[in-house]
């Protein structure tokens, strides 16, 4: 009798990290649109390497939805999230955000914060090594990058973006939110008081 070779078992493939709901968070806060799915990373301040931003698979039958994150020609703006917070809760609520994004597959060097009042603590303590220091990091492109509003034009593009309107005046918020929307590839993240935030919003932002 002829042997009949085994027809091969498929299994599903293994799931890479999910994006799951952290214990504990406040459910008004909007959950910030999802990257590429990688495994979630560890914050600023000299962490061990970190994954890096997965490439796009090349040739034909790649998904519209996965299209590469540098293609910014091919969006006309970034997609806009408010997260109301208080003045004093703003840094807070961007945190939040920023563990949500990294949770659900973005990697941090994907990801720029940016404060129109004090600065992140962590950009305070890589400061005090010396300002040349503290920007090659940012060039490196390997992890969060915190900088302050007033420095907004130094920094460079990156898919997301978040702003923290913890103070600062007037002026410069407004030209923080615009200069932020500039950067932002695929998401502006903005937590601060709704109302000053809409306002500045509309007369700087044009949104």
């Amino acid at each position: 009798m002829p042997l009949i070779p085994e027809e091969p078992q498929i299994h599903e493939s293994a799931q890479g990290p999910r994006a799951t709901a952290a214990a504990g968070r406040p459910a008004s806060t909007p959950r910030p649109v999802p990257g590429p799915r990688s495994a979630a990373s560890p914050r600023p301040g000299r962490p061990g390497p970190g994954p890096a931003a997965p490439a796009p698979h090349p040739g034909a039958g790649q998904s519209p939805a996965k299209r590469p994150e540098n293609r910014s020609d091919q969006r006309s703006t970034p997609q806009l999230q408010l997260i109301p917070a208080p003045v004093d809760g703003a840094l807070d609520a961007a945190e939040e955000a920023l563990d949500l994004l990294l949770e659900s597959g973005r990697a941090p060097g994907e990801i720029l914060v940016l404060t129109t009042g004090d600065p992140h603590p962590w950009a305070a303590h890589e400061l005090s090594f010396g300002e040349a220091a503290y920007w090659a990091q940012q060039d490196t492109g390997d992890d969060v990058f915190f900088a302050a509003a007033s420095a907004v034009e130094r920094a460079t593009a990156r898919p997301v973006v978040i702003v923290a309107v913890n103070g600062g005046d007037e002026d410069t918020a407004a030209r923080t939110l615009p200069s932020a929307m500039a950067r932002a590839g695929a998401l502006l993240v903005v937590c601060g008081d709704a109302e000053r935030v809409t306002a500045l919003l509309g007369a700087g932002a044009g949104v």
